[in-house]
């Protein structure tokens, strides 16, 4: 799979080396990602089950969950609609 795209800036995360299929586990449907969207698929999904444990976080992170969902938006909208939405 070409990978053309680049992690912002700001993203600490992990930057996988190699892409993997990911399965929506409410829907079943699957899609391959590359590495650097796997890299921002793990950490959206990472802040997601934090707050499901927490019931919070702090605002930084916040922030950054959103900025990773709105990357995911503009860079990768089909594995956004099958993995995120």
């Amino acid at each position: 799979m070409e990978n053309n795209l680049q992690l912002p800036d700001w993203f600490k995360g992990e930057i996988y080396e190699e892409g993997e299929v990911v399965t929506n586990p409410f829907s079943g449907e699957e899609y391959e990602l590359n590495n650097i969207e796997l890299s921002m698929y793990d950490f959206v999904n990472g802040c997601s089950m934090l707050y499901e444990l927490r019931g919070s976080l702090a605002d930084d992170l916040v922030y950054d969950w959103r900025r990773g969902l709105d990357w995911f938006k503009y860079n990768s909208p089909k594995a956004y609609m099958v993995l995120l939405d």
